[in-house]
């Protein structure tokens, strides 16, 4: 396609959308509000799920060793440990550090624990587990009970559970919410566009009647509503980076406790999936507001 042929088409885009007058601001403006829509369940869903992971990093097993256990095959069961699929993390820890850990938790209550341990430590030998993902915390559970030491595997099951529950109702939850907005979205660009190619009817009709192509009607219309997406997608993000950069510092001021990403970690992401969503939504609204004006 010749260069002047594209000038002609985004001349003719520009000229639609400044003729459309309050018909394109209404197009902008749906796109910016559907965007921006999509924008508040992104963050929400990318923050839900970081609070989530932030939660099963902290979630370790702790398998308790016979009390007789000899060290001289301390490295042995580490490297049957290790071998464990979904393992992502083994600690071999201590009597010694598993009294002074209690005691450092204990704080000022530790008097009575010192009291206690004077007649010999208490505590086996243990090896902190990490896992790689929770739902497999039974299954390595179950595998740390098969080797010879090991005397009890203790983890917090109903934890877990719940844990991968929510895990798995977010991803659900978030994933048809950005689906179900995209095609309400696309919905009411579409009927919007539609509006604005119904106020140039006329033009479409005499246009096929003197003979152009669909091809060359449609493109300046598929500009326009790529200007539309641009710029509806460029207005959403300011509104989402301002209000979410706001929020965060809110958040850190009153909730310091609450790990939510920083902006740069959520709209840098959420950026590239605004502007591509504008653009298809302005260009998608043109094509099938076009559909029925093009069978003249």
């Amino acid at each position: 396609m010749k260069p002047s042929t594209w000038i002609y088409y985004l001349r003719e885009a520009w000229q639609g959308v400044r003729s459309g007058g309050l018909l394109s601001l209404a197009s902008a403006l749906a796109i910016v509000v559907s965007l921006a829509a999509l924008a508040v369940v992104m963050i929400l869903a990318v923050n839900l799920q970081h609070m989530t992971r932030v939660v099963e990093n902290q979630l370790q097993m702790v398998a308790y060793l016979v009390e007789d256990f000899d060290r001289t095959w301390q490295d042995e069961l580490m490297r049957k440990v290790k071998a464990i699929p979904h393992v992502k993390q083994a600690t071999f820890v201590t009597r010694e550090e598993g009294l002074q850990r209690l005691q450092d938790q204990l704080g000022s209550d530790s008097v009575l624990l010192e009291a206690a341990a004077e007649s010999g430590n208490p505590l086996p030998d243990a090896v902190e587990v990490e896992v790689d993902d929770p739902r497999y915390m039974g299954q390595v559970a179950a595998a740390l009970g098969t080797i010879e030491s090991v005397e009890e595997v203790a983890y917090r099951r109903d934890i877990v559970n719940r844990l991968t529950a929510l895990t798995d109702g977010i991803r659900n939850v978030g994933l048809a919410l950005v689906l179900l907005l995209a095609a309400a979205s696309l919905l009411t660009v579409a009927n919007t566009v539609r509006l604005t190619i119904y106020a140039r009817r006329r033009e479409i009709a005499i246009m096929k009647l003197v003979g152009a192509t669909n091809s060359f009607i449609r493109w300046p219309f598929l500009l326009e509503g790529f200007l539309f997406g641009l710029v509806g997608a460029g207005l959403a993000l300011a509104i989402a980076w301002g209000g979410y950069s706001w929020l965060v510092v809110r958040v850190g001021e009153g909730l310091p406790f609450v790990p939510v990403l920083s902006p740069d970690a959520v709209l840098l992401q959420v950026a590239q999936w605004l502007l591509v969503g504008g653009v298809l939504l302005g260009v998608g609204g043109s094509v099938v507001s076009l559909r029925r004006f093009l069978r003249v």
